[in-house]
């Protein structure tokens, strides 16, 4: 049996704690894990395809088989492309499923040996999302708990008004 890849399809905009997790998990499960960053022209990131690359790299031990790519355009190609057959998604509640779901399927149709594989997190990120990070960044809150430190930074950078 050959070495066992999967791939891990995000935004990560930002990359969250719960993102995290998720890779550290899904390493145990499998030899090589990518995770690709997704370029979605429907959606303005706060951090540029090149920032949320490096920031995954930098939240990561090093010592693990991690790449951390760019995905540009259908995760079934990328994943043909790079012969893999295991998609990993972070499932944080039941709201999450139904659209995973449909994706899972669209993804099996348009590559037939494509599985998903769902991976829920630490039940301490359970409600973390990059969406509601942000947010409270944008409020003043502290969300050191919830980011990687040099995430964290950033945020506070960005939404730290210059006096």
């Amino acid at each position: 049996m050959g070495m066992r890849r999967a791939l891990y399809p995000g935004s990560f905009d930002p990359v969250t704690n719960g993102h995290i997790d998720v890779i550290y998990r899904a390493i145990e499960l499998f030899d090589e894990l990518i995770v690709a960053i997704a370029e979605n022209d429907s959606k303005t990131p706060l951090f540029s395809t090149e920032e949320r690359v490096e920031s995954v790299r930098k939240s990561l031990r090093n010592d693990i088989p991690v790449q951390v790519l760019i995905l540009d355009g259908l995760l079934a190609d990328f994943a043909k492309k790079n012969q893999i057959n295991v998609v990993i998604r972070g499932l944080r509640a039941v709201s999450d499923f139904e659209f995973e779901f449909q994706m899972a399927l669209m993804n099996r149709h348009l590559h037939p040996q494509l599985e998903t594989v769902f991976l829920t997190p630490q039940e301490d990120y359970t409600y973390l999302s990059s969406r509601l990070v942000k947010e409270v960044a944008r409020l003043g809150g502290d969300i050191s708990k919830f980011v990687p430190p040099a995430v964290a930074t950033k945020l506070k950078k960005i939404y730290t008004p210059c006096l």
